[in-house]
């Protein structure tokens, strides 16, 4: 089969909706550019740092601020605080847990914490490479009624991604069970959105459904979650309606 270029089919607007969400998927959406692919397969902690290097020595050559926030997809000040650092800063030690997620959180390093627990526990290194096509939002730990997310992963007909039901049913079980041990768990990952051709926005859970489906079975109306947002809409939209819970 001969794939087509999703520029030549997608109008700008619709494309970059679909680039959120078909990285990885057999659709080629084009990155943009394709730079950012190289070294991320090495785990995030080698990436970062070949990246800040070739940041640092095209720095060196002569590239700009402007420049290079452009072709990395970084903030200027992110590439100012790269190549005006002469030490690496530091970055807490990965462990899958909500505590660790909370450690990078406090350091300012909550993305980082993201990449290295989907290049490794989370086994999910298309969701990775994804997000690091834009620049996102990384916002929590913060605690949230589990009522505002829906599973998208399991075995009834309806799911996205449907599942084998002994499977399903015995990994809630296993859940259920390290979670009333006071297991430390890490933080389910969710999406805030406003879907294309909407105006309101909606949650969409990217990573724990189990658990999500194990805490309801077990009565928990509430669990620490990470989010991440894109455009600057869609982050005032969040802070206006739901901006509470990052102050508890």
């Amino acid at each position: 089969m001969k794939y087509r270029n999703g520029k030549d089919v997608f109008p700008e607007a619709l494309l970059r909706e679909i680039q959120k969400y078909a990285s990885g998927q057999l659709v080629y959406i084009p990155a943009g550019d394709t730079k950012r692919s190289w070294g991320q397969t090495s785990g995030y902690k080698q990436y970062l740092a070949q990246r800040n290097e070739a940041i640092k020595s095209k720095f060196r050559a002569g590239a700009g601020v402007e420049q290079l926030a452009d072709e990395f997809y970084l903030s200027p000040e992110s590439i100012k605080k790269i190549v005006y650092t002469k030490k690496e800063e530091f970055m807490p030690e990965y462990r899958c847990t909500l505590s660790s997620a909370k450690e990078f959180a406090a350091c300012g390093r909550l993305e980082d914490w993201v990449h290295a627990y989907l290049l490794s526990d989370g086994h999910n290194e298309e969701f990775s490479r994804g997000l690091q096509m834009f620049p996102r939002r990384f916002l929590g730990p913060v605690r949230m009624p589990l009522s505002l997310f829906t599973r998208c992963c399991g075995p009834e007909p309806h799911m996205k991604w449907r599942v084998n039901e002994e499977w399903f049913e015995r990994h809630v079980a296993d859940l259920r069970e390290v979670i009333s041990q006071g297991r430390d768990l890490p933080p389910l990952i969710v999406h805030y959105l406003i879907p294309y051709g909407k105006n309101e926005g909606e949650f969409e859970l990217n990573d724990g459904n189990h658990r999500l489906e194990a805490y309801g079975r077990l009565g928990i109306a509430e669990a620490e979650v990470i989010l991440w947002i894109t455009e600057e809409r869609e982050y005032e939209l969040f802070l206006e309606r739901f901006g509470s819970y990052l102050k508890k």
